[in-house]
């Protein structure tokens, strides 16, 4: 796991760092497995007070690994070790699959988690700074809900929490079209908290005052507020109903092999 994910505690605050910068920690089997399983981890360790999520290296996360796209091009498969025999719609976690547990697990730590966001966070990599309590990010880091170009829909518990950020006419124009969107443009959606000259500086200064408050006050405070969001389980079951039936679709390989070709998909009509 430490390949992918590492994590320091310093009195009762986790600094948290996804470490696979020469892939931009791209989301692989490895990185899900690892997220997975500290997340797990924070979420029953002692004395925890609050954690800081950052990427090593040029970026936050961009996305789903392109090796993984590849396969998807011959193969279909949702390009996590063994999806294609993967159901998506079993619920292995709670209300949650594995992939969504790679994001909700950080709704479940039972203390605020701030993301320290900078280069990009893409796809799956966007939803992932989305399973933060907040989002600080540098004046050029640059969103994007991305699964479109893929013939995907976002699947990884993106979509309930994206529905108590962003209004519904933004939201719909952000999934429909995959663009990129500035960091500017994020604060404005209401998907960024603040825009920081050091992120990740900035977030462990937040983390450490929160570590000063009464522990019991905050996680109290946590659960109630996980309580204000639209109901997650129905959400959940929703995403991976539909990304089930696109996964390994003609017009689903078809996305991929025309991204990975660099040329002009050819899709056809439904």
């Amino acid at each position: 796991m430490d390949d992918r994910v590492q994590v320091t505690i310093t009195d009762g605050v986790a600094d948290v760092r996804l470490v696979r910068a020469d892939k931009m920690n791209a989301l692989d089997a490895a990185m899900f497995d690892a997220l997975v399983a500290t997340a797990t981890r924070l979420a029953a360790e002692k004395g925890l007070r609050a954690v800081v999520l950052s990427g090593e290296g040029r970026a936050f996360c961009a996305g789903l690994d392109m090796g993984r796209f590849a396969a998807m091009k011959e193969k279909g498969g949702n390009g996590i070790a063994g999806a294609e025999a993967r159901d998506l719609t079993v619920r292995t976690h709670g209300i949650a699959n594995f992939p969504q547990m790679a994001v909700w697990g950080w709704r479940q730590i039972p203390v605020p988690v701030i993301a320290a966001v900078h280069g990009v966070a893409f796809g799956g990599g966007f939803q992932l700074a989305l399973g933060a309590d907040m989002r600080f990010l540098s004046a050029d880091a640059r969103m994007s809900i991305m699964e479109i170009k893929w013939g995907l829909v976002p699947d990884m518990a993106g979509t309930p929490i994206l529905a108590s950020l962003v209004r519904d006419d933004i939201l719909r124009e952000l999934t429909y079209t995959g663009r990129i969107f500035s960091a500017q443009e994020a604060l404005g959606y209401g998907l960024a908290t603040r825009i920081c000259d050091d992120p990740r500086t900035a977030a462990f200064e937040v983390a450490r005052e929160i570590a000063a408050k009464s522990p019991e006050a905050i996680r109290a405070a946590k659960r109630l507020l996980n309580k204000l969001s639209v109901d997650a389980a129905p959400a959940l079951l929703a995403e991976s109903v539909e990304q089930q039936k696109l996964i390994g679709s003609r017009n689903q390989q078809e996305a991929v092999r025309a991204n990975i070709d660099k040329r002009a998909p050819q899709f056809v009509d439904p």
